[in-house]
């Protein structure tokens, strides 16, 4: 009788926390996509070292066990609302932990999924991560989106970074055609929003530090959405610039956030900035306690769940929140029986 408690007992927790467990999620399988009669035929593989194609749509997300729930139902949304879906190309990173694993999973949830997910080295930010004031945030593999013009083929110029925690209900070929006018980035910006408080009084009182910003009009964006030139970024060698903010903060605890405010210590100000539609952030409320919030005022093309709170695990606890029902169609999480009777 104990034997088979502890038996329902693995099984609760192996459903209720894959993560921990060391099973990944499975999936059902979408629905194969297909392109509509307007669309260019266009082919894409890792080994063409021939030049960019700009009827491919690249984008990039990270493929972790802890939100892979959230990155399938985020490619799920990118497929359902494209109108040229076998033109887009995910390149998702992951670390080598359960990188064959993963491949696996996504290729039995989108079978006609073109996609390449490579290697992210945590050795790359060894050293240079500093606790911030939510553990998600301090993870490796949040830190990878800076190292995206060095883990892509040359060959991608440009690109779409995506977090795991958002659905796209409008055509991503949209987005992926904005005019960035010669910037390395776009990204929907706020520009209403307190600059100062991402930062902290070691940082303003620095003249060094502070004058960095010195002549910028400096607004906040949120870094779960960006469209990246990764030519200009090579150029640029931002990846640099960014890693020299990160070892500044490990010296002197500059902000408390994790890896945003690197991105707008180099970019703000000169961030081409995109429509709010594209980014209805903060759906997953603060870092704290992740409460609910309500959209922000206008059209909506992608909800972001950035904050503490993951319609996920809400939905799972039941105790969602109302714009997690909006989630919840792209879930296609497949759940089991907790209990059986064999």
């Amino acid at each position: 009788m104990r034997l088979k408690f502890e038996s329902r007992l693995l099984i609760f927790f192996t459903i209720i926390f894959p993560a921990i467990s060391g099973e990944l999620p499975r999936f059902r399988e979408a629905p194969a996509f297909r392109n509509g009669r307007e669309c260019p035929k266009a082919t894409w593989s890792a080994l063409d070292r021939r030049s960019h194609n700009p009827s491919i749509i690249h984008i990039s997300m990270t493929l972790d066990s802890t939100y892979l729930r959230g990155s399938v139902a985020g490619v799920f949304s990118v497929l359902q609302h494209a109108t040229c879906p076998e033109n887009i190309v995910f390149h998702f990173i992951s670390t080598q932990r359960q990188r064959l694993e993963l491949s696996r999973t996504i290729t039995a949830t989108f079978p006609y999924l073109n996609f390449e997910i490579y290697r992210f080295d945590t050795n790359l930010v060894k050293g240079k991560i500093s606790y911030s004031i939510r553990q998600a945030l301090d993870q490796p593999l949040n830190y990878a989106r800076i190292y995206l013009a060095d883990l892509l083929p040359l060959t991608v110029s440009r690109i779409i970074y995506f977090d795991s925690d958002l659905i796209v209900v409008d055509d991503v070929a949209k987005l992926w055609s904005i005019n960035l006018r010669g910037r390395v980035l776009g990204a929907p910006e706020y520009c209403h929003a307190n600059f100062t408080n991402y930062f902290t009084s070691k940082f303003w009182s620095n003249p060094v530090f502070s004058g960095t910003v010195k002549g910028r009009r400096p607004c906040y964006f949120n870094t779960g959405v960006m469209v990246i030139d990764l030519r200009k970024w090579r150029e640029g060698r931002y990846t640099e610039k960014l890693e020299y903010w990160m070892r500044v903060q490990k010296k002197y605890r500059i902000y408390e956030l994790g890896s945003l405010p690197p991105f707008l210590l180099v970019f703000a100000g000169d961030v081409e900035g995109v429509e709010h539609r594209w980014n209805q952030h903060g759906l997953g409320g603060d870092n704290l306690e992740g409460l609910c919030r309500n959209l922000h005022p206008g059209p909506v093309s992608l909800l972001h769940w950035s904050g503490k709170g993951k319609p996920w695990l809400r939905i799972d606890s039941k105790k969602p929140c109302p714009l997690d029902s909006l989630w919840a169609p792209y879930d296609l999480f497949r759940h089991k029986s907790l209990f059986s009777d064999s």
